[in-house]
């Protein structure tokens, strides 16, 4: 069972993005290195090889457009950097200038959005690498244009990739999507098993969400900016967009899935039933991660359970538990959640099916992708110390200064670049990604160094070296954009033995690089810390104002539907997005601001209540908005309108308590009681779940009151 498992997990990888984007990337470097070492051309081979490589950090899953403008755009910077920096190395001060200008002005790029920062970030590796080149000299337009000639190589082969097979890396980034929402309901299952700690696995959840709404996003970006999926002309275009729509009503689904778990418990943990429903939940995420798997690796689906059968059981369990003096109603609820989940599982099905012909939904689909502004403004903007990019430009270009001059006074070695090498690209724009990139470059240079030192010393036939270097080489490209440290882990040996049969001794080489890296580091970490340093809880004020406006709009729904009026889907779904969207923002800063110094956090315990408190606050409105919009649309007893105002009421004091300039327009309501009515049990549950946001509402206004302060 364990090999089958790493089998599964060795094909998902080599049917994965990351490593289509190591293969394309491998083969477009490796190419004109060996052609050039064939033909007596190793300077131009390598060189058109250095323009591939620089090209290629643009090249990120997205519509093919914003691809090709983004690899235009890098071969013209790095033509114009190449032939800069020719020009200036011969001057030390010239050289210092240079260096100051190009890392502050192509750091700032990331105002545009990722693809246009590792554009700029092309443009500073191609300038390191060139600064010390000696072979430039009198060949410098000649030596530009093979750069820039190695840049139009690669993006040719990129969008050939593209135009023969259009679809691939929707499915690619679909599946990935999909499996990592299984693996959001299995860590939701493990709520009913009674031995899992639920403060623990409410720190795993929201760890996992973050993880969904990156995937979400980057579907998003690939689906409904790229013009051949998102007009649905043909039928594989048709069922990507239906699949990805399935999958994020599943993910909300699955979040609606929230009940009190330590009163659950309380009530059911001696009859088995608690444990029998998270298995039914584990079964279904297999279900949906061997879905995820079929689509990403575009191979037939095959089921892997009966999940008609099992819930059924599942429902004769439920059924037979509560007897006598406990009620069952809330298992019930629970089995008609699943019962949901498991009819998304069979329309994600569909995807496999040969007469795939689902109504096309009529939804504006470009409500749903952010639209990154390109214009001059956007960039004068945050020529401001308030501004994280600017303060993150100025601390890239002071360290790699501070580096070069290190190097010009340190005559050591050969390859002293590394140094430049290891500032730019482990300096981040926030501390905490700053000093996990320090720990990691450290790490991986050590072992991959004493690794790629037993190769050596081991191995002596080339072509075995050869063949050990392409797969360290394909590494480093598939790990380039997933994984840091297994991205290090491989460059390092591939660089030894690429040194090796340039015929350079690598022991030297070796302890070469594990100095430079030492020093890169050293300068790296002070800089981010002591320079205008970007600390996540000064950010912590504004993303909780974010969630608790989001989680009022969302609130606002619900309030809608019970008054009696018809909601507007488009508008629903855009606010259950930003729900899910400032969460998201929320956590992931929150685990950054986990890892700067104790002196730099503030109220983090309170911070994680709150992180905790709006998990379960928006999981309830989705509960909620769920059992409401799946009813026709009626006006509601007044209880439970009553209800839901007060949620909201308390919701808006808890955004006074962030900001003191927030007013609450709204008066608390009094209770009601039933009086006349004759509430169903559904009604009645229902006013139980709106209490229940009144009561988190209350308890979030205790830990707002304390991270306001």
């Amino acid at each position: 069972m364990a090999m089958n498992k790493e089998i599964r997990e060795a094909q998902r990888f080599i049917n994965s993005q990351a490593f289509a984007d190591g293969l394309r990337t491998t083969i477009a470097i490796l190419l004109p290195a060996l052609i050039g070492f064939q033909n007596n051309y190793k300077t131009v081979g390598l060189t058109i090889s250095l323009g591939a490589l620089c090209v290629s950090l643009t090249d990120a899953p997205g519509p093919g457009m914003h691809k090709r403008n983004g690899m235009l755009f890098c071969s013209l910077f790095i033509f114009l950097i190449a032939a800069i920096t020719a020009h200036a190395k011969a001057n030390v001060l010239l050289m210092g200038l240079e260096i100051a200008v190009v890392c502050f002005v192509f750091s700032m790029f990331s105002v545009y959005g990722d693809r246009a920062g590792s554009v700029g970030n092309a443009a500073i590796l191609v300038m390191i690498l060139t600064m010390d080149d000696p072979t430039i000299a009198g060949n410098i337009g000649f030596h530009s244009s093979l750069i820039m000639m190695g840049g139009l190589w690669y993006m040719s082969i990129s969008l050939l990739v593209t135009i023969f097979r259009p679809y691939r890396l929707a499915q690619r980034v679909l599946g990935d999507c999909i499996r990592e929402i299984a693996q959001y309901l299995q860590t939701k299952g493990a709520f009913y098993q009674p031995a899992t700690d639920l403060q623990q696995n409410y720190t795993k959840l929201i760890g996992q969400q973050i993880m969904v709404h990156e995937k979400q996003d980057a579907v998003r970006e690939v689906l409904f900016k790229t013009r051949v999926t998102v007009k649905e002309s043909t039928p594989m275009g048709r069922k990507l967009v239906m699949t990805f729509v399935e999958a994020v009503d599943f993910f909300e689904d699955t979040t609606t899935a929230y009940y009190d778990y330590s009163e659950l418990r309380k009530q059911f943990s001696d009859q088995g039933i608690l444990e029998k429903i998270g298995n039914y939940i584990q079964l279904l995420s297999s279900e949906v991660e061997h879905i995820a798997s079929a689509i990403q690796m575009n191979t037939k689906y095959r089921p892997l359970y009966d999940l008609d059968a099992a819930i059924a059981l599942l429902k004769h369990d439920i059924d037979e538990t509560g007897h006598g003096t406990q009620s069952n109603f809330v298992l019930k609820k629970i089995l008609v959640n699943l019962r949901s989940l498991t009819l998304r599982v069979n329309n994600l099905k569909l995807y496999f099916s040969a007469d795939f012909s689902k109504e096309k939904k009529s939804m504006d689909h470009s409500h749903f992708v952010s639209h990154q502004p390109m214009g001059a403004d956007a960039l004068l903007n945050n020529l401001s110390l308030q501004s994280s990019a600017f303060r993150h430009a100025i601390r890239v270009s002071v360290a790699c200064l501070i580096g070069f001059l290190i190097v010009r006074f340190i005559d050591y070695g050969q390859h002293s670049y590394w140094i430049l090498l290891t500032i730019a690209f482990i300096l981040k724009p926030a501390f905490s990604l700053t000093k996990e990139r320090n720990k990691q470059r450290l790490t991986g240079t050590l072992i991959g160094g004493a690794a790629g030192i037993l190769i050596l010393m081991l191995i002596t036939n080339a072509t075995t070296l050869f063949i050990i270097m392409v797969v360290f080489m394909l590494g480093t490209y598939s790990f380039l954009r997933t994984n840091y440290l297994a991205m290090v882990l491989c460059v390092t040996p591939f660089v030894l033995i690429l040194f090796n049969f340039l015929g350079m001794g690598f022991i030297e080489v070796a302890k070469e690089r594990v100095f430079d890296t030492l020093i890169g580091c050293a300068i790296a970490f002070p800089v981010s810390y002591f320079l205008l340093p970007n600390w996540e809880s000064e950010q912590l004020v504004n993303h909780i104002r974010q969630v608790l406006k989001a989680n009022a709009a969302y609130l606002e729904k619900i309030l809608q539907a019970l008054r009696g009026n018809k909601i507007n889907m488009l508008e629903y779904k855009l606010a259950r997005k930003e729900v899910y969207v400032q969460t998201a923002n929320l956590s992931a800063l929150f685990h950054r601001m986990l890892s700067e110094p104790k002196s730099k956090q503030k109220s983090s315990e309170k911070v994680h209540e709150f992180v905790v408190m709006n998990n379960i606050f928006f999981s309830n409105i989705a509960t909620i908005s769920t059992s409401l919009l799946t009813k026709e649309s009626r006006e509601y007893y007044k209880p439970l309108v009553i209800s839901g105002q007060r949620a909201l009421v308390k919701l808006n004091q808890n955004l006074a308590n962030i900001d003191p300039s927030y007013s609450i327009k709204d008066e608390m309501p009094g209770k009601k009681e039933w009086s006349d009515e004759n509430p169903s049990a559904d009604d009645l549950f229902l006013k139980q779940q709106l209490d229940y946001l009144c009561k988190l509402a209350d308890d979030m206004k205790k830990t707002t009151k304390i991270i306001g302060a």
